[in-house]
Order: structure tokens, then sequence, then C-alpha cells
């Protein structure tokens, strides 16, 4: 994994703008005091972790749900953190059991045992929102609860090595079995967890009010002060709150032109730099009626898309573009799709058609949701597809709720979604992305692929998976459910004031607020 490079850099500080941000008094000669106040264009989906899967949602989760395991700064190997202790029993990778911590309380102050976790594994996979993580934990059997209370034995249907990964994620949030209903995602504002803050208020698509825990027993020895996270509709709006500094630090999705305006040679600003795997996919509907549902076609859309162009003409440069479905820095990375489509080609597109007697132009529907660039971004995609003469494509931008509520029931021809590594193995870019039960609700299932899964998760030495891991990106690339379009680094933002703001983006996927201070 390529470690964090931290340079300083200052950014111009504009006149105080009439938004409706607090602190729009603050100069930036300003130190605030008071929590610590982080801005994101990122979207809480529910404050339910059965009902989400989602970074934005799961960079929450992380600061006030705690999970058995979690993973240390800048670190692919999980370590206990409501657990005392976790590990395989036996050599099928099948059974996997966690002692607990003692003395461990919900910040309520409702105790928390075994009965807590498996009420929360088992109310994920009971709900099974279309939404939530039921697909990252499909090889979870059952969960049972030692009688004292003490101890999780975690019963696998298939073994599965990267078992102890998952649960390190949001998806391992441990609610409080009192007051959510096992049945259903809870409604409202509030949310009971055990992490090292309290969500003392929560406002959605606004503001998240987070207090330390005074409760809290686990892997983070020292809780940083309180912090605010500020929500912004989108990217341009935070960059507006950042230049007249109503928030502290700016994480995830300022304006490309900003990013790209950054420059080493100037101060007062310290920018955390990490080559973490930000993806973004363009992915196909494949179900029944659908006019993707040919393999004809979306091959020929793969020798069309121009990543190059994207790259440089509506990012800036500030992604790099990516050929293959697991991006750079992880085991097994490959260029399946530079090998198959190695640049752009109309005519080849035209013959693939044509082969498969599909009738041209081909009239489909690019759907996609918030992000700093997405409308250009689209409107990119469709001018290279339709100046080939072979397709006729419309663009519909959806607020993010109605577009994961969507593309989940096939709503769409084709999407456009960014995908964030749950954790630092290839294996959350296989399965959620291609395996049968996908996050992405696509359709596309591939025995082939199904079996180099199995394999893979087999495995407990994770590096020597890279053979399985690109062969099935070579099967992707032959039958293109999705097409990679580019990978980028996360960017922080933070005034020089506060500290640890290279916390919040270090290639484990842990937003580390708890991190933050002010110096």
């Amino acid at each position: 994994m390529r470690g964090v490079r931290l340079r300083v850099a200052v950014l111009p500080v504009l006149a105080c703008l009439a938004l409706s941000v607090s602190g729009c008094g603050l100069t930036a000669g300003d130190d605030g005091g008071g929590p610590v106040r982080v801005g994101t264009t990122d979207t809480v989906s529910t404050l339910d972790p059965a009902g989400a899967y989602d970074a934005g949602s799961w960079a929450l989760y992380g600061n006030v749900y705690q999970s058995l395991l979690t993973f240390g700064p800048g670190s692919g190997t999980p370590v206990p953190d409501a657990a005392r202790r976790c590990s395989f029993r036996g050599d099928d990778l099948r059974t996997y059991v966690c002692e607990l911590r003692p003395g461990l309380r919900f910040a309520n102050g409702h105790e928390l045992t075994a009965e807590d976790v498996k009420f929360s594994f088992d109310r994920i996979g009971r709900i099974d929102s279309p939404q939530g993580p039921r697909s990252l934990l499909e090889t979870l059997g059952s969960v049972e609860a030692s009688a004292d209370g003490t101890t999780v034995t975690f019963r696998l249907k298939v073994p599965d090595a990267t078992f102890p990964l998952k649960i390190a994620t949001g998806a391992g949030s441990i609610v409080d079995g009192e007051l959510y209903p096992a049945d259903r995602l809870r409604r409202g504002e509030e949310a009971d967890g055990s992490g090292p803050y309290v969500l003392a208020d929560y406002e959605p698509g606004a503001s998240a009010e987070l207090e330390r825990n005074k409760h809290y027993k686990g892997a983070v020895k020292k809780v940083g002060g309180d912090v605010t996270v500020r929500y912004f509709a989108d990217p341009s709006r935070m960059s507006d709150a950042w230049k007249r500094r109503a928030v502290d630090v700016a994480a995830r999705q300022m304006p490309p032109a900003d990013l790209a305006g950054l420059s080493s040679a100037d101060s007062g600003v310290r920018v955390s730099e990490n080559a973490a795997a930000n993806t973004r996919f363009l992915v196909f509907n494949q179900r029944e009626g659908s006019p993707l549902r040919a393999a004809a076609v979306r091959r020929a859309i793969a020798a069309v898309v121009d990543r190059e162009a994207l790259a440089r003409d509506v990012h800036l440069r500030t992604v790099e573009p990516l050929y293959s479905l697991v991006p750079q820095g992880l085991t097994g990375h490959a260029t399946s799709f530079f090998d198959a489509y190695p640049r752009p080609d109309p005519g080849r597109a035209a013959q693939l058609l044509k082969q498969a007697g599909v009738t041209t132009p081909v009239a489909f529907r690019i759907a996609y949701s918030q992000g700093a660039v997405t409308d250009q971004e689209a409107a990119l995609l469709k001018r290279q597809l339709e100046a080939t003469g072979l397709f006729r494509v419309s663009t519909l931008r959806v607020a993010w709720q109605e577009f994961q509520e969507g593309y989940a029931k096939g709503a769409y021809d084709a999407y456009c979604v960014s995908w964030v590594a749950d954790f630092p193995d290839p294996d959350t870019f296989t399965s959620p992305l291609v395996g049968a039960d996908n996050a992405f609700h696509s359709g596309y299932s591939s025995t082939r692929v199904e079996d180099l899964i199995r394999v893979t998760r087999r495995n407990p030495q994770r590096n020597r998976v890279a053979a399985e891991v690109r062969s099935i990106q070579k099967i992707v690339a032959e039958d293109v459910p999705l097409v990679p379009l580019w990978q980028k680094k996360d960017y922080v933002l933070g005034r020089s004031a506060v500290s640890g703001t290279q916390y919040l983006s270090d290639g484990t996927g842990i937003w580390r607020l708890w991190m933050l201070g002010r110096i």
C-alpha cells in the first residue's frame, strides 16, 4: 500500500458569501475553537447500519458504532476493537470466534454483550435491505452467542479468509438490541452505538454533532476533541465554505479545478494525499428487457469509451484512467480492459454490433448521481458514444437515495457509480461488484467468476491470490458487466492549526475523526 504524503499549501481566502453555512464570520486567521468542523459532500443514507452500504454512511458509522475488529492507521490487518481477540478455529476457515472485551457498554449506558453482536448481524440478513450490506456478508451462515454473553461464534457457509476484513467495516457495526427493531430499519435521527463518539445531534443533509463517548473501550486509546461534520449538497458549496474557512477540514469531493490548482510552494494549509482505492464505473443493467443485455452491445461501448479524455477534459488530470476491475495498489491489479480494448475504436464497435445482428443506433439511458463533475462526465460519455453513430444516449441525474433505489430495482439501462474500497484487499472489488449477488444489482453472474472468488477466499495469505484475481478481471473484460472509468487519489485539506487530517484518508476506508485536534 502506498503511504500518505504530506505537503503544505494554501488556498485563497474569499469574502464571506451569503450561503446557509454556519461560521460565515470566520476569517483565515481565526482559529475558531470548539469542535473541529469537517466538511464533506458525502451523503448519509440512514443512521441504521442494516440499511446502508455507501461511503458516506460508513464514514459516520466508524465513529459512532463499534465493530468487533477495526483497522489501525495505514494497516490492512484487522485488530481487535469491541473484541479482545478473534481467530479462526480449525483449518477449514469456516468457524470464526471472537471473545469480547470485558465491561463494554453502549454510549447510553446499556451493557453490550454477545447477544447484541448476534442481534446486529442477524437483523442485517433478516431485513435484507437492497441498500444494505447483506451482499458483503454472503458467506455468513449463522451467529451464536455464548450463554455468559462473552463469546461470539460465526459459522460460515464456505471457507472465507476475508471474513475478518468484512466485519471490521461498517457491516460489522454493533447496535443496541433493546432499541433497534429486529425486522425493520430504525427510523429517526438517533443512533445508539459504542464507538468513540456519541451522535449528540443530527440534521439529515446538513450536520452531525459528535461528542466523546465516555463509555468507549476499544482499539482507540485516545479520542480527540468534539467534531462537527458539515454535509454539502455539491462540491462547489463545500469549496466556498472552505475558502471562507467556515470549515476547518475539507474531505472528499473538492472540485477538480481546486485540486489541480494546489501548489507545493504555498503555505498555511495541510494537504493529505493518499493513493486510495477510489474508483468509478459505468455499470450495465443485464436484466430481461434491457437494451444492454446483449454482450455485443456492452463490448461495443467498452471499445468506444475514451478514459484519457475523461481524465484530461473533465477531471483535469486529478484522476487516472482505470483499465481494470481492481485498481492500482491492490493485489492482482491488471490492465484487462486495456488489453482487450487498447484504444477507442468506433470501427471495431461497429463490427461487434454487426456480427451480433444488433440494429443501430442502440438507444439507452445513463443515470448518475452526486459528485464533483458528474454532469460534465455524463455529457462527455454521451458525446463519445453518439459520435460513432452507433448509439443514441440520454442522461439522467438523480438524487442519491432515489438513485440507489433505482438501480437496485433495475430502473436504469446504465449507471455511473463510484466505489470506495471497504478494506484494503482485492475481494472488495470482486464479489461486491461482479459476484452473483453484487451490490450494483446489475443482474450479472458468471460461474467462472464465482469459482475463482471461492478459490481466493480459501487462501489466508492474501498476497498470494494475484493469479486468480487477474483471471477474474480477464473474464470481466470479456463479459463487460461494467466499464472501469477512473481511479483517483483522495485529498484532505486542513488548516495548519488542525492536526490529524492525514488520518481521514489512509487507504483503510475508516474516517478517523477522533485523530483531529486543534494545535
